[in-house]
């Protein structure tokens, strides 16, 4: 008989079930901290460095943040650990209107919800969850305690940012709808390290669909690294969703908050008008 010669794909994927038979009634949480660079494009290349400094320290809550992923087999949420502002002592309330809200997600139904507040009003945000098409590789290297293996997806940059809003991605839409020409659909690439001891596909936020947890992953100027994982069968937190607010898909809350702000920069024209 001719011995079974398996490819690196399915070597994880028979791990991961043997681990996950063991797994099942395990519950874990997981700190991860994010970190993005400072981009400010034009306007920053006519700014000394002292200035960059700082911008970049009145911004920093916004550029690293703290969250922690309660995750079993199915469920996880991702929240955000609040920061107080170092130096004006406050809460960023401009920018919490378009940060991540609480963020829970069931991989075995495929479904998200994510509570959002935007201008007093709370949304409920329920939509299928995106189902990212990874490439594994064999390259690996050591989180913590885990050995961990590289994966990369393209990721349509629509899926990641839908909670997000900038005046320049409102000028490009705005100049798509201009023109007869559909622009090509921007694409984000991202790199996860997952680790397959932790035989659970969950990940932080979007992330997921794995044979191990997402302990890390960069894309553009972003990187979100786990610092800290606790497994156990005890003392189990109860993982729930979100439920205040009212019910409106991705697509519909994106549009809101296009609107809105469109609406609100007519008023200030007018105003200076």
């Amino acid at each position: 008989m001719k011995p079974t010669i398996l490819n690196f794909t399915q070597y994880l994927f028979l791990i991961a079930i043997a681990l996950n038979t063991n797994a099942q009634d395990f519950q874990g949480k997981a700190t991860y901290v994010s970190k993005s660079k400072m981009d400010l494009g034009t306007y920053g290349a006519k700014l000394s460095e002292a200035r960059k400094k700082q911008i970049a320290a009145r911004l920093k809550n916004r550029l690293e943040k703290t969250y922690v992923l309660t995750f079993n087999s199915t469920e996880s949420t991702f929240l955000e650990e609040e920061k107080i502002d170092a130096i004006s002592g406050a809460t960023d309330s401009w920018g919490g209107y378009f940060s991540r809200g609480d963020h829970y997600k069931n991989v075995k139904e495929g479904t998200l919800v994510q509570s959002q507040e935007f201008y007093g009003k709370r949304f409920l945000v329920k939509d299928a969850l995106y189902e990212i098409a990874w490439t594994m590789g064999t390259e690996f290297k050591k989180i913590g305690q885990y050995t961990c293996y590289k994966a990369k997806a393209f990721v349509p940059a629509k899926e990641l940012n839908w909670y997000n809003f900038s005046w320049s991605d409102l000028k490009v839409s705005e100049d798509k709808e201009n023109k007869e020409a559909v622009a090509p659909e921007e694409m984000v690439v991202v790199e996860a390290w997952y680790a397959p001891q932790i035989p659970f596909a969950q990940g932080p936020g979007e992330f997921w669909g794995l044979p191990g947890l997402i302990l890390e992953v960069s894309l553009e100027n972003t990187t979100l690294l786990c610092t800290e994982v606790v497994i156990n069968k005890e003392n189990k937190v109860r993982i729930e969703s979100p439920e205040k607010g009212k019910e409106i898909t991705k697509k519909d809350y994106t549009e809101t908050v296009r609107n809105k702000m469109i609406e609100m920069r007519s008023n200030r024209m007018g105003r200076r008008g």
